[in-house]
């Protein structure tokens, strides 16, 4: 019953393959490889749009690179207060513009509040010597709350910020899990709403190790400054054949777009299950795979007993987190325990 993250559950067997597949002989270097070739057509096809993509195996060097390009030492960036880059990144994407600095609003259930985003580019003023001027919006979909934005969401968060002159940046950690949960075209939930800059991430899909950073648009001309940025940073992987291989087999046949199906329903249930349970509660809505629970202590300690893993957050509720190979036994013996609290 491990609940603990989607970054606990192995790699999938097809990735497995593909790395064997990809070890078969000699091939070039520094993202040069067929494989890595391979894989930026599939995305143009998946986007529907001509792009460029670049891979890394960590979610942070993404997001931090990805920012880079962004947003210059002098400027800021707009995210949620809760964004992943805000609170679990160590300072990376200061560390990686130079100095650039996070400009958190709020929103309830992790989402921008589209009225304190009006607020904040309201306010904005470049030529203010003594301010530091917001450059880019990044969101975040599935959010840290496990919510998602629709696609009208996102594309009038966009419009907005692109009206006040900035960039829009999407973290897609879980993007394969807003898609699934939102019935929702990569395409239309990306580029056509807004997004310049996309950190797809794979890891939390079934991947060993791989995400990618995608530049749309306009964006594209700032590919060259990304590779020179990787490559400083430590994030040019001389082996990158093996990192897209990841990335080709999970995007085949859309099994990533499968995977977060399973990791979604499991977590359907599971809210559903945790919701029966006198005294629980369900702090936001379960759109993908994450569940976050008000538990009754009772129900806390006897998951625990049993070897149930999941993290205590920090406003108070419990996150599980379920991956694609989240069993319904594991389901069954959660409600088999908070029955018995239940009934206790």
């Amino acid at each position: 019953m491990d609940f603990s993250s989607d970054t606990s559950a192995p790699a999938h067997p097809a990735v497995l393959e593909a790395l064997v597949s990809a070890n078969r002989g000699s091939a070039a270097s520094y993202g040069a490889d067929a494989v890595t070739r391979s894989v930026t057509n599939t995305l143009r096809d998946l986007f529907e749009t001509d792009l460029d993509a670049w891979i890394t195996a960590s979610g942070t060097a993404a997001n931090a690179l990805a920012l880079s390009v962004m947003c210059p030492p002098i400027a800021s960036i707009l995210c949620h207060e809760m964004a992943h880059i805000a609170v679990d990144e160590r300072g990376a994407p200061e560390f990686y513009t130079g100095g650039g600095k996070l400009h958190l609003l709020p929103g309830e259930h992790g989402k921008v509040d589209i009225e304190a985003l009006r607020t904040a580019l309201a306010r904005r003023n470049p030529d203010f010597v003594h301010e530091t001027p917001s450059e880019v919006l990044s969101l975040t979909n599935l959010t840290e709350s496990g919510t998602a934005y629709t696609t009208e969401q996102i594309a009038e968060r966009a419009e907005l910020a692109h009206g006040h002159g900035l960039s829009v940046h999407l973290d897609g950690a879980r993007l394969a899990n807003a898609l699934v949960g939102q019935k929702a075209n990569p395409a239309d939930a990306t580029w056509r709403a807004g997004i310049d800059v996309l950190t797809l991430g794979l890891t939390k899909t079934g991947a060993m190790g791989c995400e990618i950073i995608i530049l749309f648009g306009e964006m594209r001309a700032r590919f060259g400054a990304l590779q020179a940025r990787a490559k400083r940073a430590g994030q040019m992987p001389p082996k990158m054949r093996f990192l897209a291989a990841q990335a080709s087999a999970l995007l085949d046949q859309a099994l990533w777009l499968d995977l977060a199906g399973r990791a979604n329903a499991a977590a359907a249930r599971l809210g559903r299950i945790i919701s029966a349970v006198p005294g629980a509660s369900l702090r936001h809505p379960v759109e993908g795979n994450e569940v976050f629970a008000d538990l009754p202590h009772q129900a806390v300690a006897k998951l625990c007993e049993a070897g149930a893993q999941f993290y205590p957050w920090p406003d108070g509720t419990q996150r599980l987190v379920c991956s694609w190979q989240t069993s319904e036994a594991e389901l069954d013996a959660v409600q088999a325990i908070l029955s018995d609290v239940q009934a206790g």
